[in-house]
């Protein structure tokens, strides 16, 4: 049996499972498995491995995909660029690190944004770090947001009419507004947000969020983080399988 999972410290929200499940049913893959391990903590990682020998793929989500990284025998180039991983290929008892994010992210924005190439990245975790890497290599220009600012990043409160005015992508990369917690946003002055935004929510669950709402309100173009799920659950697997 060829096992397979994700990993992470709240996992009730796991868009993978069911998809990996309905892929092996509908593919007669009848010799793999995708189970959900809650880690405590990501030094519990090893004994994880140790335990379950027939893994030979992880998947990483929130608040690991960083934190991993001290764990893994092997980075592969863009995840060492980024630094942050959230896909794991376990072959001969070596692990190495991979960032399906950055390409999922590039492929879905691509086909979204027709702007003018601004963008406020709200976070600066894990995801963040694909995202921002995949607009400098778009050639998109992007600034952070974050709660604390600094590091040539705005705090949330700097945000005004005149910042939005300047940037016509939102991308939000932090867990609000996803459920169970649906009620909750990104602190937005959304007066200011035009039919000429475009707000990209990697949230995915529900399929729109309170964001992606407020932005619908005000005419902007909006996706959420569904397609993108979907495009780095299918490299993923491709990573799996090499």
């Amino acid at each position: 049996m060829r096992k397979y999972g994700l990993i992470g410290k709240k996992l009730g929200h796991s868009f993978s499972k069911r998809y990996f499940t309905e892929k092996f049913k509908n593919e007669s893959i009848h010799d793999a498995a995708y189970d959900l391990y809650e880690l405590e903590s990501i030094n519990e990682l090893p004994g994880l491995l140790a335990k379950e020998p027939e893994l030979v793929g992880l998947n990483v989500t929130i608040p690991y995909k960083e934190a991993v990284i001290p764990f893994l025998d092997e980075l592969d180039e863009a995840a060492a660029r980024i630094g942050a991983v959230n896909t794991i290929r376990i072959s001969n008892g070596k692990t190495k690190g991979f960032n399906t994010d950055y390409i999922g992210f590039s492929a879905t924005l691509s086909e979204f944004y027709t702007g003018a190439g601004k963008a406020l990245v709200l976070g600066t975790g894990g995801a963040a770090k694909a995202v921002c890497v995949a607009l400098q290599d778009l050639g998109i220009l992007y600034t952070s947001v974050s709660r604390q600012g600094g590091n040539n990043a705005l705090t949330y409160e700097q945000i005004d009419q005149g910042v939005l005015q300047k940037y016509d992508l939102i991308i939000n990369t932090t867990p609000l507004g996803m459920f169970p917690d649906q009620d909750t946003v990104p602190l937005l002055p959304f007066q200011s947000i035009t039919p000429q935004h475009y707000i990209y929510d990697l949230v995915y669950n529900p399929e729109t969020t309170l964001l992606m709402q407020k932005g619908l309100d005000k005419g902007a173009k909006v996706l959420s983080g569904l397609p993108m799920l979907y495009r780095q659950a299918k490299e993923a697997w491709a990573i799996w399988q090499e």
